[in-house]
């Protein structure tokens, strides 16, 4: 069996994130496996994979921001807001100016309201919202709070008469659609628009750089663990190091004198190894997972 850790895969397209997860725990003979943040089928890219205690650090692998390449098209807009859903709308887009392209998308980035994607995995009274969509309801999702922090045009493309092919860097909160930003671009320009391409780049502080594909841990199995427990924690979070009496209070639950730092961080025992993920308040440095082995 694989030992516990991170896993950053490249994941290929015309896979679901639980495909990819299915596939990892085949490989590393354990169904203790979870994902970092969902990548729709059609996307590529950075989806980081815990195994055994490490599926406790996904949690905060889920709120890191996130960096996508992506391409627009502007002249047609799907059910979907990307490539995979059917063509509801077509308007010609050739007369659209850059100026307007590039002016639509600033509007776009900062802290901004977003409506997600009618066919997302956002909950309404308990289903996906996809599920609603495909049963034929008509679905109407509240706005959430997000934060695009970088959405800058690489190139605009008119290879055909009546779409226009924006490609984009998007730097990016959790919580963010790229799919919506595609579709909103499109609504302030009047003439539609969906996402045709889209591969995400990092999570947090994990890259492609650093990402395996699945054939590259297939010829690694069982060991396919990139980023042991502890190494993943040392990486991802702030570190304090504890001495042999706070590793035993914390080890068992207990508080510790805090330390000033912002949390959450991890703390490491006098021998190195990971003991919890701690954050402060209220006067106490307190456990939010406790991770010591048994």
């Amino acid at each position: 069996m694989s030992a516990d850790g991170l896993i950053v895969v490249d994941k290929p397209g015309g896979m679901t994130s639980h495909d990819v997860v299915g596939r990892i725990r085949r490989l590393a003979r354990t169904r203790r496996v979870g994902h970092g943040g969902t990548l729709d089928p059609m996307a590529t890219g950075v989806l980081v994979i815990g195994v055994g205690r490490a599926t406790r650090l996904l949690t905060y692998v889920i709120g890191a921001g996130k960096s996508y390449t992506a391409t627009i098209r502007l002249g047609q807009a799907t059910i979907t807001d990307d490539a995979e859903g059917e063509v509801i709308t077509t308007i010609p887009a050739g007369l659209v100016t850059d100026d307007a392209i590039r002016a639509a998308l600033a509007a776009l980035t900062g802290e901004i309201d977003q409506v997600p994607s009618a066919v997302s995995a956002v909950k309404i009274e308990g289903r996906r919202a996809y599920q609603r969509v495909r049963a034929g309801e008509s679905v109407e999702l509240p706005a959430r709070r997000i934060t695009i922090s970088r959405l800058a045009v690489l190139a605009i493309r008119r290879d055909e008469p009546d779409v226009v092919d924006v490609e984009v860097e998007v730097t990016c909160s959790s919580g963010t659609y790229v799919r919506a930003i595609a579709r909103d671009a499109g609504l302030a320009l009047g003439v539609g628009g969906h996402l045709t391409a889209l591969r995400r780049t990092a999570v947090g502080g994990f890259t492609l750089a650093e990402a395996a594909t699945l054939d590259e841990l297939e010829r690694r199995a069982p060991e396919v663990v990139n980023l042991p427990l502890d190494a993943a924690a040392d990486r991802f979070f702030p570190r304090r190091d504890a001495t042999a009496d706070e590793a035993k209070v914390l080890s068992h639950g207990g508080p510790l004198d805090p330390a000033g730092i912002a949390g959450p961080y991890a703390v490491f025992g006098p021998g190195g190894g990971l003991i919890a993920i701690v954050s402060e308040r209220n006067g106490r440095a307190r456990a939010e997972i406790v991770l010591a082995p048994a």
